[in-house]
């Protein structure tokens, strides 16, 4: 026997549970992000600090992410039910936070050069009004990352509904799960974290040449500056192509769906579970039985597992040997 689910018409929304949410704190944190990166910057070449500088660039590639996440989570919610997106617009996020991995990485490479020049070739610093500038952007970094943090994982105090429909899927219809990972917002927040972070170094730097001499320290934590982007665009990149290339996104939730089938007398042949949106996972499994059932009672067997939101069942009669 060769079953697979074609029953009744669904539509395929697979965003994250705070979607709309997300998207406007995110716009909030893009002016406010690009505000403050136009003041570091100028300040940093008016007094000549490379820590300033640093943190201003740095400031600078988080609002262009900020931007291209903000811009995502607006595309994916009005391509949700597009037709041409065969498992819907969930991964636009993901696509976001891989492009800005780009930018961030290409930004860090030009900041390290830049420090690294002024480290050879140092130039004169105007100590106080820098600090001023850096600390007010630590404050900007701090009521941003306040702003995207509630939304983050593991801050969702969410809940797992099943809706099983007719002989087709299982979809969770924007319910929050506490494990969910949107890395559209978590780019975002790590984003500001990281410039915080970044603000702190370039304020320490700073009262280190003022009060000590340590002129050289400005540019010295310029390198460290790029170098911690560098480690967030790295991060950020791998995490986000792993749901481009449709890599499992779960191996203990693999693990209990092989199970639960095979408890159920199949054997699975072949499994294939992949990640289609925050919170959404979707797997086309195919298996043979000495006594088949329907795909709808082994779909049954897989009913309330967390994040699991799209299954394909195909079904095989073993033949008798």
């Amino acid at each position: 026997m060769n079953a697979t689910e074609t029953l009744g018409g669904h539509e395929h929304i697979f965003l994250g549970a705070s979607h709309h949410r997300n998207q406007r704190r995110t716009m909030i944190v893009v002016g406010i992000t690009a505000l403050t990166m136009v003041a570091e910057i100028v300040a940093g070449y008016a007094y000549g600090s490379m820590a300033l500088l640093a943190d201003g660039f740095h400031m600078s590639t988080h609002a262009g992410a900020l931007l291209v996440a903000a811009l995502a989570y607006g595309y994916a919610s009005r391509h949700a039910r597009d037709p041409a997106f065969t498992f819907g617009t969930g991964k636009v996020g993901d696509l976001a936070a891989f492009a800005s991995a780009i930018i961030l990485g290409v930004v860090a490479i030009l900041i390290a050069v830049d420090a690294a020049w002024r480290l050879a070739r140092p130039v004169p610093i105007d100590f106080d009004p820098a600090i001023v500038v850096a600390v007010i952007g630590l404050a900007v970094n701090l009521v941003s990352a306040l702003l995207l943090h509630e939304g983050t994982p593991g801050h969702a105090h969410g809940h797992h509904h099943d809706h099983p429909h007719a002989g087709h899927d299982h979809h969770d219809h924007g319910h929050d799960h506490g494990h969910a990972r949107d890395h559209n917002l978590r780019a975002a927040y790590l984003h500001v974290l990281a410039d915080a972070v970044t603000s702190v170094l370039a304020i320490g730097a700073l009262l280190a040449g003022r009060f000590l001499d340590w002129v050289w320290l400005d540019p010295a934590i310029g390198i460290l500056g790029a170098v911690m982007i560098a480690s967030w665009s790295v991060r950020l990149m791998r995490d986000s192509g792993r749901v481009l290339v449709d890599a499992v996104p779960d191996a203990d939730l693999a693990r209990t769906m092989r199970e639960r089938i095979e408890r159920a007398g199949a054997r699975v042949t072949d499994l294939h579970l992949w990640r289609v949106g925050p919170g959404h996972n979707a797997a086309v499994i195919s298996l043979v039985a000495t006594a088949p059932q329907t795909p709808e009672a082994y779909k049954a067997t897989l009913a309330g597992l967390q994040g699991l939101s799209h299954v394909t069942v195909e079904v095989r009669r073993l033949a008798a040997g």
